[in-house]
């Protein structure tokens, strides 16, 4: 006799119906136990999986519908290069509880980040970072304290506060706009990447996805890893990062030829498979050659966030090797090859569709 269950399950496919054999041989019993089993563990994984390809995705299929409705060439770098009025121009947003944290930072660290960002961006294009404009969303319960201190470490990057807006809002809301200038530099773009070209980067990779880690241990998560203190180098990787002018700026006064450039804002994966994709070629790395903080060796997984790990903030560039005489405080990580367009470490070969749904979700 077949009798007919209905489970109400949240999935990926809705209500699911279960049918359970209420007179079955043992054996048949044995085989239906060990089905449902499996269905029960995969199926809250399938509908992880499902959910954060589907935010990806949707991230992706706005800013192509903006290109679409806007008609806008500028769209598709992190800088747009108004080449006419030789400057170029960028906007981020950081968003309390899902950018950051009040319980981990102070108002002079959001201020010196949220200026950081955007002046990463511009030394990614290879520009000079030339003006600020800012713009805060505020709940009721922030004082002035709070905007002294927030100006005072948006200063910390030594580039001008043009301007801005103030209004009210839920939560604290931070959009900031950065001018750079174009003058005396050649400006990159991810599309520039050529076979033969090198792959460098700056400074050291996942330290900052290491450092909110232990943010988050220390707000009450898993034991604090041995051997890293509280405060350290990885925590203020994350809360005070540091745009790299000094490697853009070397590149872009001496370079002659076209080039690729970005920032590790979402992961170095991500710098390096939009570079790929956008020039059409292959990007071979060797992970060996990727320089990182030894401390954030005592996370099991220290590998996948020197890759995946966002907000560090540091270059990525493609450029000729012959550049490589003429710059210092480098490490060449890979080379540029003709191929498919992905990335490939140490041998295994991963497309745009593999990184996408291990990268950060801004939504």
């Amino acid at each position: 006799m077949l009798k007919q269950v209905q489970h109400d399950r949240e999935a990926a496919g809705g209500d699911v119906l279960l049918y359970l054999y209420t007179s079955s041989p043992p054996y048949l019993l044995f085989t239906q136990s060990l089905l449902f089993t499996i269905y029960y563990l995969l199926t809250p994984i399938y509908y992880l999986l499902f959910t954060i390809y589907y935010k990806v995705m949707k991230e992706k299929e706005f800013i192509e519908t903006i290109k679409s409705v806007t008609g806008s060439k500028y769209i598709g770098d992190d800088c747009a290069y108004i080449e006419d009025l030789g400057i170029v121009l960028t906007q981020d947003n950081l968003v309390e509880d899902v950018h950051f944290k009040l319980d981990f930072t102070t108002p002079y660290k959001l201020g010196c980040k949220s200026a950081a960002v955007n002046i990463s961006d511009i030394c990614a294009s290879g520009a000079k970072p030339a003006y600020l404009t800012i713009a805060l969303s505020l709940p009721d319960n922030i004082d002035t304290d709070f905007i002294k201190e927030f100006y005072e470490g948006a200063a910390c990057g030594n580039v001008e506060i043009a301007g801005g807006d103030i209004t009210g809002g839920d939560k604290i809301f931070i959009s900031v706009s950065a001018v750079g200038s174009a003058a005396g530099r050649r400006i990159s773009s991810r599309s520039h990447a050529r076979a033969g070209y090198k792959v460098i980067v700056s400074g050291e990779h996942g330290s900052s996805a290491a450092g909110l880690r232990l943010l988050n241990v220390l707000e009450g998560g898993p034991e604090f890893p041995a051997g890293i203190p509280a405060g350290c180098a990885l925590i203020n990787a994350h809360l005070t990062p540091k745009a790299q002018c000094e490697f853009s700026e070397q590149i872009a006064r001496q370079i002659n030829e076209d080039y690729a450039m970005m920032d590790s804002s979402d992961g170095l994966m991500d710098a390096l498979s939009a570079i790929a994709q956008a020039s059409g070629v292959m990007l071979c790395i060797d992970f060996d050659k990727i320089p990182y903080n030894k401390d954030i060796e005592q996370f099991a997984d220290y590998k996948d966030l020197i890759l995946y790990g966002g907000e560090d903030y540091q270059l990525i560039a493609a450029v000729p090797e012959k550049l490589l005489k003429k710059i210092k405080n480098y490490t060449i990580i890979g080379e540029v090859k003709d191929g498919t367009p992905g990335v490939e470490i140490n041998g295994k070969f991963y497309t745009r569709q593999d990184i996408e749904t291990r990268l950060y979700d801004h939504f």
